[in-house]
Parts: C-alpha cells; structure tokens; sequence
C-alpha cells in the first residue's frame, strides 16, 4: 500500500496543473482568438482533409500570417492578429465561483447572455469546460495481500474535485463599462434562469 500516497500526490499535482496553468483565463483566451483567426484565415473556417494541402498549413505559415496582419492595418484580420501580437486581448469579466453557483447553477450562461444583450455578441466570449472521465480508481495491493480499489481506501480520492472553469471574457475597451454594469446586475442574474439554447 505504500504507492497510494504518492499516487494521490501525482493526482492532486494534475489537479492543481489544471486550475493554475492549462486553464488560466490568459491561456483560455489565447485559444479562443487563435481559434476566431483560424476560422478566418483558413479556407472554408476549417484545415483541409487532404494531407498534402494540411502538410502545407505549419505553425510557422499561422505564426507568419497572424505576424503580417497585426503589422498591417489594412489587412482583413488585422484586429484579430492584434489580439495576439499586441496583447489585445478580452478581458476576464466574470468567472464563476462556489457562492454564485449554491444560489444559481447556470449563473455563467445567464450571465454571458445578458452580457451579450448589452455589449453586443461580438464583443463578448465564453469558455466553459468541465473534465469528463470517471472516478479515478486503480488496485491497491493491500499489507495482508488483497488487492482493493484505491478509491476505498483513499479518503482523497474520493474528493478530489473535477477540475472546471466558465470565463466570460469582454473587449479590452469595455472591461471598465462592464465592470460597472456588472456589480449593478449581479444580483438580479443569480435570480434567473438560463435561456434554452
């Protein structure tokens, strides 16, 4: 039973790697305004299925082109580049949190549409994520010989929680605006209820 301890060490540790790093709101939004630049760039908003065309599309051709339309004004995706090159990018309005979500558990998504409604959908983004997969359990094999789940015998384990996040990003310029309508709503949003999509 001694690789139970450091079995749920290297659990918490990618737990923490989650929260801390791979969903910190910079990183998250990163993708969103690579993604909206791709879906632009690309033929179709999408890579080609031929892999000899997707062999011709590197990161260095992306890296290139986001370069040349942040340097040029005039380029179609100029604005979009510049959120990348230039540190242009939205701005963390709102993430949810454990108060807001015991009171209402769809607050993100009644927040991002009333954000929308007031600031323009173009102007607004969401990234909402929760980690699939099930419980982690793997054999123990126990002081007297038996075998038995890690989650029986780990308290840990057995809470450790899922790592989750919902971001409502804002445009750099409105971030202050929003800030001020937000503390004004907060409170009637955690009363309503989510649209249907």
């Amino acid at each position: 039973m001694s690789g139970l301890h450091p079995a749920e060490a290297l659990l918490l540790a990618r737990y923490f790697m989650y929260t801390q790093v791979y969903f910190h709101q910079v990183r998250r939004i990163y993708d969103i305004h690579l993604c909206d630049f791709l879906v632009e760039w690309l033929p179709n908003g999408k890579f080609p299925t031929d892999i000899y065309e997707l062999q011709n599309i590197s990161d260095n051709n992306v890296l290139v082109e986001v370069w040349q339309a942040a340097t040029h004004k005039d380029h179609e995706l100029h604005e979009m580049a510049c959120r990348l090159v230039k540190r242009k990018h939205y701005r963390r309005l709102y993430e949810r949190n454990p108060e807001d979500l015991s009171i209402n558990p769809h607050i993100g998504k009644v927040v991002f549409d009333q954000v929308k409604e007031v600031f323009g959908s173009e102007n607004v983004r969401r990234d909402n994520y929760t980690q699939k997969g099930s419980t982690v359990d793997f054999p123990v094999l126990y002081n007297n010989g038996r075998i038995i789940s890690s989650f029986l015998l780990s308290e840990t384990l057995q809470r450790l929680p899922v790592a989750s996040l919902d971001y409502i990003f804002i445009r750099p310029d409105l971030l202050k605006e929003g800030q001020v309508w937000f503390e004004k709503n907060i409170q009637k949003m955690l009363s309503m209820v989510a649209k249907e999509e």
